[in-house]
């Protein structure tokens, strides 16, 4: 066997279109509800999205409250994304049960 090396490098990480593509998956998701602070499970607010520097911010509350606490997250690549894409599926659904 040869010991070719693939050098392909990954696209560069555009943020606004990270961002843009966090917006549509929230959308899909069909219990979220955008608002201009960030988005909203019933009435407590659970998601937050903002470009800073080249990078997207996520903050992602532990649990749906009035005033949730934050996990806060930064995107520099489109798998960091898809991951944080799981970890919010995982949340709404653990917090679907947990009503």
């Amino acid at each position: 066997m040869s010991d070719d090396s693939w050098d392909i490098a990954p696209p560069p990480f555009n943020a606004e279109s990270a961002l843009q593509t966090m917006r549509r998956f929230a959308r899909d998701q069909r219990v979220l509800a955008e608002r201009s602070e960030g988005w909203l499970l019933g009435a407590d607010a659970v998601l937050k999205m903002s470009v800073e520097g080249g990078v997207l911010k996520v903050q992602l509350a532990k649990r749906p409250a009035r005033t949730p606490e934050w996990d806060t997250y930064t995107l520099k690549s489109a798998s960091e994304s898809r991951k944080l894409q799981d970890e919010i599926k995982r949340r709404l659904t653990r917090w679907k049960d947990d009503e």
